[in-house]
């Protein structure tokens, strides 16, 4: 199963390049580096050292909403994307709709990440969109589509058997 690691150091249960290293033996698909509450000059140099890392073993490094000097890959969310981006870098983006899921299959986007699926404590309140809404996006598209949201070691391969490529996570790896 494809896995894309989403951060949040503030999970970490220690230092979270350690944390990091210890996820990125798992060789997961890509990371996506997700810290919203850096500063754009901070998230820059994090991006950097765990750029380093990732490197080591093979993993894609994909920034979130940030352009970073040298890493070509960059995450977004619907919508700040538009087809110059998608010139610019190998691009990725959030997405909440079958429509959306085609738009950003039409602007270039190399892949979607879908969601939320599952209840999850990071939108509180906020009902799952669930796996009849998972279906319907992977079905809409052909570029590959990531599930996201309350995702777990126990209901991953529903979203595989929903049609998505891969699952993303971020308290498993966070808390490794």
């Amino acid at each position: 199963m494809l896995d894309i690691v989403v951060t949040n150091r503030q999970l970490c249960k220690g230092n979270f390049l350690d944390t990091m290293n210890k996820t990125l033996i798992h060789k997961p698909f890509a990371v996506v580096l997700r810290e919203k509450d850096l500063p754009r000059d901070k998230y820059i140099a994090l991006s950097h050292e765990l750029n380093l890392l990732c490197e080591a073993h093979g993993v894609p490094l994909v920034p979130h909403t940030h352009a970073v000097p040298g890493i070509p890959r960059l995450h977004l969310p619907f919508h700040l994307s538009d087809k110059q981006k998608a010139e610019m870098f190998d691009l990725s983006l959030s997405i909440h709709s079958v429509e959306e899921a085609r738009q950003a299959e039409a602007t270039g986007a190399s892949f979607v990440i879908a969601g939320h699926i599952f209840a999850t404590q990071s939108k509180p309140g906020l009902p799952p969109r669930g796996l009849a809404f998972l279906r319907e996006v992977c079905n809409g598209v052909k570029i590959p589509v990531f599930a996201i949201g309350g995702i777990t070691c126990s209901n991953a391969q529903l979203c595989i058997d929903a049609g998505a490529a891969g699952v993303c996570r971020m308290s498993y790896w966070m808390t490794l």
